[in-house]
């Protein structure tokens, strides 16, 4: 198995691999005797070595900060990256605790409410920390800013164009995506490196501690889209009321945030499904996502 060939580029004895998620990536549980680890291999042709390099040396900014972020581990060769057969490598510290949940399942969690101030506190200090990092000069990750969003090729496809869409509706994204783009333009919003994807699949609970994992998305956008990645996915959720104020109330406490055009990137955010399951409509159901 190439994933078994990979890891012996690490300085570790692996007593046991399992393969533990397969979205866009596919990740190992690797266990050794003295840890855990996270082994990542990356979908051929998503992301360049590039991209991949300065994903890594953020979240190594990020953990060097005291977040509670996964650690790149280097190899024996000291890289951060390896690739077999225009396959690519990565490894993380593998981090303790349970998902916050799945979208369409009911939180099982004892106080959600304290639970999503907490987060919003997490996302505060990952923007706060992330601006106090200067990148490296070759630091290339994706921008989620109006080209990103609305621009004739973005980052998760033209969703205006989305084959599944009645002429109605097609029409009626048409419309709201010029409007979008004066309003980006027009208004002068918060823009900084963000994770893009706090969904609450990719944030674990571990006691009162929140760790923020999968940073595939992440790079330049607004800082509003990070709120309204989570939020939108509580849109019909008993809780929404008070799980969003929850939220925004955690992040203010931390970083001073101006939420006048939440509405709007909610709005951006679930555009950017209607595009991204163009070219994976072999997902059950993914006519109706």
């Amino acid at each position: 198995m190439m994933a078994e060939t990979a890891l012996s580029h690490w300085a570790i004895t692996p007593t046991k691999m399992t393969l533990a998620a397969e979205r866009e990536n596919k990740v190992y549980h690797v266990t050794t005797a003295t840890g855990d680890y996270a082994l990542r291999q990356h979908r051929q042709g998503y992301r360049s070595d590039a991209q991949l390099a300065s994903e890594l040396n953020w979240m190594a900014a990020l953990d060097d900060a005291g977040l509670d972020v996964p650690k790149p581990i280097p190899t024996q060769a000291g890289a951060y990256l390896v690739t077999l057969n225009s396959v690519q490598f990565d490894m993380l510290s593998w981090l303790p605790g349970k998902q916050l949940g799945a979208h369409g399942t009911p939180f099982d969690l004892d106080d959600p409410t304290s639970t999503f101030f907490a987060l919003g506190q997490s996302m505060a200090r990952l923007h706060l920390a992330s601006d106090n990092w200067i990148p490296p000069t070759d630091f290339t990750r994706p921008v989620w800013d109006a080209k990103g969003l609305l621009g004739d090729t973005p980052l998760w496809g033209r969703f205006w164009e989305n084959p599944t869409l009645a002429h109605g509706q097609q029409e009626l994204l048409e419309r709201f995506r010029d409007q979008a783009r004066t309003a980006l333009t027009e208004r002068d919003h918060d823009f900084g490196l963000i994770h893009a994807d706090l969904l609450r699949e990719n944030v674990l609970i571990d006691g009162e501690i929140l760790r923020l994992i999968d940073f595939d998305d992440g790079g330049h956008g607004f800082r509003l889209f990070e709120l309204a990645t989570t939020l939108f996915r509580l849109k019909g959720e008993p809780l929404e009321s008070e799980l969003t104020t929850a939220l925004i109330e955690g992040y203010q406490s931390v970083r001073p945030i101006n939420i006048t055009h939440l509405p709007l990137f909610i709005a951006l955010r679930a555009c950017t499904y209607v595009g991204w399951i163009v070219t994976r409509m072999e997902i059950p159901n993914a006519e109706n996502r």
